[in-house]
């Protein structure tokens, strides 16, 4: 039988959770999720909870108290966490800022795209090639 994945949502728009929860479950209705509303919440949320290793974190970059690119340089500190895959994500496509947070250990960047349809598409196109490489 297949683990459950679980996977963190770092977003501090509502609606964009819903959107990415959403997409998510369509694409694996068996998929944990937890959603973290800014990097200091998810930090928080890693620190207190030793147990809890995402496979999958996503992670806003323009966030209120803490952005993306802080919480991706914790995240990246947290031992455990060395196997997640880290996907960071925003409307921005500065292609600095892209290398920034690849050079910071995110897996890849997702530029949110304005239609669920597309989002699912990309989600669905991580989870395959994952799927792929770990087996």
């Amino acid at each position: 039988m297949e683990e459950v994945k679980k996977c963190l949502i770092i977003d501090d728009d509502q609606d964009d959770q819903e959107i990415f929860l959403m997409c998510l479950r369509k694409i694996d209705k068996d998929i944990e999720c937890t959603t973290a509303n800014n990097g200091v919440e998810a930090i928080a949320l890693l620190m207190s909870d030793g147990g809890y290793t995402p496979d999958y974190i996503f992670i806003d970059l323009n966030m209120p108290k803490m952005n993306g690119i802080d919480c991706l340089k914790l995240i990246k500190n947290i031992g455990r966490l060395e196997y997640s895959r880290i996907f960071m994500y925003s409307t921005t496509s500065e292609k600095s800022v892209l290398a920034q947070t690849m050079h910071l250990g995110a897996n890849d960047f997702i530029i949110k795209p304005s239609k669920t349809a597309e989002l699912k598409e990309k989600l669905s196109k991580i989870f395959e090639i994952v799927s792929e490489i770990s087996g």
